[in-house]
């Protein structure tokens, strides 16, 4: 007889005493991390977390799970146990706040409520317990703005013109002037315009308020502008969000209360210090919101010094225990201080270097863990250009300097204009006075952000910093007025919507006009005319040195360049390249070379052939000589002729044009003639998938053996002349193993007679790309003649695909990415499930056959930053890539390696 066992049944709901900082899928980051600041001691208002597995049967079911709402009331019940009060008591209310917590940060993307059991009776109470009844009244009506916008769909701008006419009619800026009359007005107005948009009254029932915000909260995972910040940051869809219920602290109890954000450490440069934003008199959504200008965080120790005092110890133990930058928000009632978040901070890139390197040196992390703390988007960032400090300028403000970087653009002034802009071309810098979640489109579109309110701890700051945009925040003397589409600068001068303007986002400056820019110090260093010292400049590129020198003796993976010439050829192996994995030859036959093959393709005979290919081999044989000499001792990957011929010829159009005015004219035309009649005979519908690559040398004597007497030539003469040249021939577009076999036999025939006639023995190896998915799939037949395999993945992507990459990227890419179809362009990062399971079946194919087969790949995937942590999981033994991503490869390739060993131990 079988035992009855009870059905398992999900905890959804956890109290903070619970949890810890482990519990982030349940939990939600910010859930977690309160656990886990309770855990410590700290000062944590009391509270608990509906988990993100609640959320999920809400999205999932389109309602709460069966027993989520009695879990939240025995949770509720041991809250109010514990402060002495219930939710929404008339004449000693107990408030709390809902707030979205999901694994990854996304800050602003999500919802908040603040003061919920606030009502028509309790606010009364509050005001008595208060001692304040301008507090109470200003509470109660954030919380009707707060719920009307985030619950109940209300236009947000709706409350902030009654708040702005309710200023105006007291003659008044801020709204801390607001008195307790004026604030109890405003909440009539706010319920008014509840009522009127709504449909509704707002509900005075405090649970029916907590319930209600809660669904938001879990709605709000699936709204627009949050789906949008998981796509750009490559955020999962199916995580759902934590909701953390958390009793309320005020900060705007008066100015011995106030609410502020700090960092344990500068997350614009990475310095150490006291970094942070404080506000005196607010409630913490003031802070982010950036409507308000805030005060320096070492300010707080004069304002007050015991809650300043205490908040530097708490924030060395923070960042102690989590070993990494801190982000933390915090609120100080009536002199009492109280943690309500902290979180791994977002930073900059040149920060995330300097912070790598910092904590190996005070021994919280070692040189592994560093190397994960860093990544190849942020190196990237930190190569780009940046302005020219020679230059002369018009600088007409200064703002925070938020997120580094040198961005110049048009002006423009609402997210609708810059995403429209930008998807015709232009560069933009949106300028708001402080920006919300709904302006995400338009950062996303934008070179930069520039508001005139608001620090380091805004909206526009961290959610800049966390995209790698330029932004420069809080530039107070710059007057941005929205609705007339302008910006007034000091002196009066206007700035009209379309004129362009520059900003430096690790100065603060902006200026008029386009500034110059010049190379990042970090390219300097990669390039060798830069060296580690004293100055900010030297301290970035200390730490990137020590982090690359890191990544690269834990590499398993090669980093290869793609490079045609020497000039390239020399610029990356400055950069770290070892060797050339893929030599475009099509490269080396235009310009003035065009004419010989344009001899080649209209040549009728052997002997016109025959010339055509004599007079290109001392072409090619120099080119080849100029290469290996630039990679001397290091492989050199050379790819025979692969596009269609008739892109050596003129336009169709412009031929046929040129062919009528001369017949209309009665002028001689033969050579034009014949040009057009080679041009309609090569014609293809889709050249893509016609006469190129091998197929080419198959069709066309001598093309392919021309070439390759140039590489053998070209590498006796540099090993005669005591070089080290170490070449490799690759076969481009194999479909079939018989196809390699014929070019193979003609390739070893001519290096025979090389090796003959220049008395050198000469060691070149013969492979192809496996850019076909019928390559991929008998990559062990193929293998038989190759010696090694280069992945074009470029190629590869679009035959698995079925699609032009020319056309398609222009085409309907956009409405995939946004449909969420794409996460991410499948010729960005590698298409893992497709064309990455041809890639791995095929190099165990492959090694199965032969098994020294070198396996590289030579597609732009080779520098990007995932794909590379694949290439190195499947078992590749080099990645190619243009040169100035090499360094990112490179990095890239350490972090995979660290990470499998990480692995390995677990």
């Amino acid at each position: 007889m079988s035992e009855n066992k009870e059905p398992h049944v999900a905890k959804f709901v956890y109290d903070f005493t619970e949890g810890n900082k482990d519990l982030k899928d349940l939990l939600g980051g910010k859930g977690a991390n309160l656990a886990e600041m309770t855990n410590l001691g700290l000062p944590v208002p009391p509270g608990f977390t509906i988990t993100t597995e609640a959320c999920k049967v809400y999205l999932d079911s389109g309602d709460e799970p069966a027993a989520l709402r009695d879990e939240v009331s025995a949770h509720l019940d041991a809250l109010e146990s514990r402060m002495g009060k219930k939710l929404g008591q008339p004449d000693n209310p107990l408030l709390v706040s809902v707030r979205s917590g999901a694994k990854f940060s996304m800050p602003g993307m999500m919802d908040t409520v603040l003061n919920i059991g606030l009502s028509d009776k309790s606010v009364k109470g509050l005001a008595d317990q208060a001692g304040d009844e301008r507090f109470a009244w200003d509470s109660y009506r954030r919380l009707i703005q707060m719920f009307g916008k985030t619950v109940l769909g209300v236009d947000g701008e709706l409350f902030e013109e009654a708040l702005d006419k309710a200023k105006e009619a007291k003659k008044v800026t801020v709204d801390t002037d607001l008195e307790a009359a004026d604030l109890k007005k405003l909440v009539t107005s706010f319920k008014k315009i509840v009522k009127k948009e709504a449909g509704r009254d707002f509900p005075q029932d405090p649970r029916e308020q907590m319930d209600l915000a809660i669904k938001a909260v879990f709605d709000s995972w699936n709204g627009d502008r949050a789906k949008l910040y998981r796509r750009q940051e490559r955020i999962p869809h199916d995580l759902g969000t934590a909701v953390n219920v958390c009793s309320m602290v005020f900060g705007n109890l008066g100015p011995d209360s106030g609410t502020g954000v700090a960092f344990t450490r500068d997350p614009a440069s990475g310095h150490q210090g006291v970094y942070g934003d404080y506000l005196q008199n607010a409630q913490g959504e003031d802070v982010v919101a950036g409507i308000r200008n805030t005060v320096p965080l070492a300010e707080l120790e004069t304002i007050d010094k015991k809650s300043y005092d205490q908040l530097m110890q708490i924030m060395e133990t923070l960042e102690n225990h989590y070993k990494d930058l801190c982000d933390i928000e915090f609120t100080i009632e009536r002199g009492q201080l109280w943690m309500l978040q902290t979180r791994v901070g977002k930073r900059t890139a040149g920060a995330a270097f300097r912070i790598a390197t910092q904590l190996v040196d005070q021994g919280l992390i070692d040189e592994a863990e560093a190397l994960q703390r860093v990544n190849g988007a942020q190196l990237a960032q930190l190569m780009f250009p940046k302005f020219d400090e020679e230059a002369k300028v018009e600088q007409v403000g200064r703002g925070i300097a938020a997120s580094p970087g040198a961005a110049v653009g048009k002006a423009v002034f609402d997210s609708y204009t810059a995403v429209k802009w930008s998807r015709s071309g232009e560069k933009v810098i949106l300028v708001r006075r402080e920006t919300n979640p709904d302006d995400l489109d338009g950062m996303i579109a934008a070179e930069g952000i520039l508001t005139s309110r608001g620090g380091k701890t805004s909206h526009a700051a961290v959610v800049a910093r966390g995209m790698g945009k330029t932004c420069v925040c809080g530039a107070e003397e710059l007057e941005v007025d929205t609705k007339r589409r302008r910006m007034t600068v000091p002196g009066g001068h206007v700035v009209e919507e379309g004129d362009v303007i520059s900003i430096d986002g690790s100065s603060g400056k902006v200026y008029l006009g386009e500034v110059p820019v010049v190379p990042s110090p970090v390219v300097e260093y990669f390039e060798g005319r830069m060296h580690a010292g004293a100055n900010d400049a030297d301290e970035l590129v200390e730490a990137v040195h020590r982090i690359m020198a890191f990544a690269d003796r834990k590499r398993r993976l090669r980093v290869r360049a793609n490079a045609d010439n020497a000039e390239d050829a020399l610029r990356a192996r400055r950069f770290g390249a070892q060797g050339i994995g893929l030599c475009r030859t099509e490269h080396m036959f235009l310009g003035e070379r065009r004419e010989m093959v344009e001899k080649l393709i209209l040549a009728d005979t052997e002997d016109e052939r025959e010339a055509a290919l004599s007079e290109l081999l001392p072409l090619q044989k120099k080119d080849f000589v100029e290469l290996f000499s630039a990679m001397d001792g290091l492989p050199v990957t050379i790819r025979l002729l692969d596009p269609p011929l008739h892109e050596f010829l003129p336009d169709i159009t412009e031929l046929s044009v040129r062919v009528a005015l001369a017949e209309s004219r009665q002028e001689p035309h033969e050579n034009e003639l014949r040009l057009l009649q080679a041009v309609h005979r090569l014609h293809e519908q889709n050249p893509m998938l016609g006469l190129r690559g091998v197929r080419l040398g198959l069709v066309i004597p001598g093309l392919f053996t021309m070439q390759v007497r140039a590489i053998a030539e070209a590498a006796a003469e540099r090993k005669n002349a005591k070089g080290d040249p170490r070449a490799e021939i690759m076969i481009p577009l194999v479909g079939t193993v018989q196809e390699l076999e014929i070019v193979r036999e003609e390739a070893d025939q001519v290096i025979a007679e090389v090796e003959a006639a220049t008395g050198t023995q000469l060691k070149l190896s013969i492979g192809t790309m496996i850019e076909l998915p019928r390559a991929a799939l008998t990559a062990g037949q193929i293998a038989e003649a190759a010696e090694f395999f280069s992945f074009g993945t470029n190629d590869l992507t679009q035959t698995v695909w079925g699609f032009s990459r020319d056309d398609v990227e222009a085409s309907f890419f956009t409405a995939y990415l946004e449909k969420g179809i794409f996460g991410v362009s499948p010729f960005e990062t590698i298409d893992k499930d497709g064309v990455g399971s041809l890639v791995a079946a095929a190099a165990k194919a492959g090694r199965a056959t032969r098994p020294d087969l070198k396996l590289g790949v030579c597609g732009e995937h080779g520098g990007d930053p995932e794909s590379v942590h694949f290439f190195h999981e499947v078992g590749l033994d080099y990645v190619s890539c243009s040169p100035f991503r090499i360094p990112v490869a490179r990095l890239e390739a350490g972090r995979a390696a660290t990470q499998s060993e990480g692995s390995d131990h677990r």
